[in-house]
């Protein structure tokens, strides 16, 4: 709802909270994929067509799930400790059902990180050409984290290789499906991390578009 520091055209740092960025409400350079809507009202968001999916990811996330059961759903409240509700339905009903759009979610958050990933590529651009600064690092380190969220992501290990009756028969799907178990066992640390990593990279390229610091340049 800012509207203002979240772009700097000289390195072509996006945050990531306004990527795409697709109105025409966006800054000069920041239309990585063009413009596709014209000016929105204020009270619309610029990052309007990323936001609704990246929120519904994560809170329909499995480990998000657990926490906020527990916390205020009290489903459970905790070990050995009695279920305060006289009876318990699971994810079959309103609205605990909509959680099961949480494996829809999972194709949006990994096309938004496939879109993540082209901004930080982009951003090794200068003035002079190639080049890079401390905010590449921060992008750069904040999408592979991202990356490392979303594909250990219980939708993500069920779609490799949940549904096959015969790993046999598929050794290169049961390879991959090994690879993000192992993620999988991560993923609490990934959802808290990638929070913190997303903050830290907002509000970096906020201070250097905004004036206030000068990006620390390496090359170019």
């Amino acid at each position: 709802f800012v509207r203002s520091a979240y772009y700097v055209e000289d390195y072509h740092y996006l945050t990531p909270f306004y990527s795409p960025c697709v109105s025409a409400s966006c800054v000069s350079g920041a239309s990585h994929f063009g413009v596709w809507v014209g000016e929105l009202p204020m009270w619309i968001p610029l990052a309007f067509l990323s936001l609704p999916f990246l929120l519904g990811f994560r809170l329909t996330c499995y480990y998000y799930r657990k926490a906020y059961y527990r916390s205020f759903w009290l489903a459970p409240p905790a070990c050995a400790v009695a279920e305060p509700h006289s009876t318990y339905t699971g994810e079959t009903r309103l609205p605990l059902i909509l959680q099961n759009a949480h494996r829809y979610f999972f194709y949006a958050g990994f096309v938004i990180s496939v879109i993540n990933t082209y901004d930080v590529v982009l951003a090794f651009h200068s003035p002079s050409g190639f080049g890079f600064g401390l905010g590449n690092v921060i992008l750069l380190v904040n999408v592979i984290l991202l990356w490392g969220y979303t594909v250990s992501c219980h939708s993500c290990r069920h779609v490799t290789g949940g549904r096959l009756k015969h790993f046999s028969k598929h050794p290169v799907r049961y390879r991959l499906w090994t690879f993000i178990s192992k993620l999988n066992t991560r993923h609490m640390q990934f959802a808290w991390i990638t929070l913190g990593t997303l903050m830290i990279t907002d509000f970096y390229i906020m201070l250097v578009a905004s004036g206030t610091i000068s990006d620390l340049r390496f090359i170019g």
